[in-house]
């Protein structure tokens, strides 16, 4: 597998390309949305992934693949690597030319072969004869900082998933048929690989990936502001969800852990500039609440086994929010102060003994901290 290019400091790519027939903007909602001929814009699944035949015929002209498709500008010149002796990318060109292009009787014949008996060399043939429409749709979404050949290689995984569901009997090339499933997996790819921290982890945020961009400049080729409450409005989202595409469309990845910029040789990184926080870690945070729900079932568990004087305490003292004084229990139940402080000691003491024996290292979570 090709390594990835490095990002160019201070690019902001912008994840669009444009069919060559129609010049629709593609994006990875649109594709499932179109192929399976509806109207809402579900999530990009290429596993579930089944085009219409009939808006296969209208929207996916057939591709000459019998042209270059690679423009000259792509290929590096050999020997500009001093890595490699020639360029991976010529050398996988030189490969796939090596695979004639099937006529329309020969792809039916190898498909219906493929669908009745799955025959391996079958599928071999219908993949190795599409590796130039992958190239080119590859094409259509390069941009930096993502490789061309990385892009290349999803496609072929969506080609190779477009041979094993292609039924032959359905009037719709191989050729037309795929490129929904090619296009599917090069967009998933390039959401999952565009920035270091993923995005489109929502349909919100798919939807803004591929739109945001493009909305806005709509709106401002229009005379309109491109604020967030009409991005946010034309798109069917919430505002926070386009300011925070915003940030992250306009903004690189920083780590904090990276030296400060003429201070390589200090060792002082980006972390050292920020102020430690007095607020309790998140993973202490978590422990206490858990804690806490594991005292709360314990002390309901105790409350059952008691009864009389003991619960009426335990109830009204003990655990409520407004607790009675030792006089007005002894008043209740017509026993002097003292005597209802001895049943609440004992209370507290059987209490103690029930929680030391049903939860694990009591003593050391229950003793405050110095």
């Amino acid at each position: 597998m090709a390594n990835g290019r490095k990002r160019t400091k201070g690019a902001t790519p912008r994840p669009r390309a444009k069919r060559p027939a129609t010049g629709e903007v593609v994006d990875a909602e649109i594709v499932d949305a179109q192929a399976e001929g509806a109207e809402a814009e579900p999530q990009v699944d290429p596993d579930t992934l089944e085009p219409d035949p009939a808006e296969l015929a209208e929207v996916e002209p057939e591709a000459d693949l019998s042209a270059p498709v690679v423009p000259t500008r792509a290929l590096a010149r050999v020997g500009e690597s001093a890595l490699a002796t020639k360029d991976p990318l010529q050398a996988y060109m030189a490969e796939v030319q090596r695979h004639p292009l099937l006529t329309r009787e020969e792809e039916l014949q190898l498909a219906r072969k493929y669908r009745d008996t799955a025959d391996v060399g079958a599928a071999y043939r219908l993949v190795a004869s599409n590796l130039r429409l992958v190239v080119k749709l590859a094409h259509e979404y390069h941009r930096n900082p993502l490789s061309l050949l990385d892009l290349v290689q999803e496609g072929n995984i969506g080609l190779m998933q477009a041979v094993k569901k292609y039924d032959p009997e359905r009037g719709v090339k191989l050729s037309s048929y795929a490129a929904w499933w090619i296009r599917a997996y090069i967009l998933r790819y390039i959401m999952d690989n565009w920035k270091m921290v993923k995005l489109g982890t929502t349909e919100a945020q798919r939807k803004l990936f591929f739109k945001l961009r493009q909305e806005q400049e709509k709106l401002i080729s229009q005379g309109f502001e491109a604020s967030p409450k009409l991005l946010a409005e034309r798109l069917n989202v919430s505002e926070q969800d386009v300011v925070e595409m915003d940030q992250r469309l306009g903004h690189d990845e920083m780590s904090i852990d990276a030296p400060l910029r003429g201070d390589e040789d200090s060792g002082a990184t980006r972390a050292d500039r920020y102020l430690p926080s007095n607020a309790m870690p998140a993973d202490e945070r978590l422990g206490a609440e858990q804690l806490k729900a594991l005292f709360r079932d314990k002390l309901a568990e105790f409350s059952r086994t008691l009864e009389g004087k003991e619960r009426y305490i335990f109830e009204n003292r003990l655990t409520s929010d407004e607790p009675l004084t030792l006089q007005d229990i002894g008043d209740k139940y017509g026993v002097s102060r003292e005597r209802a402080r001895q049943i609440e000691a004992a209370l507290i003491n059987r209490m103690r003994e029930f929680m030391r024996e049903h939860i694990p290292d009591f003593d050391l979570v229950a003793t405050p901290k110095a």
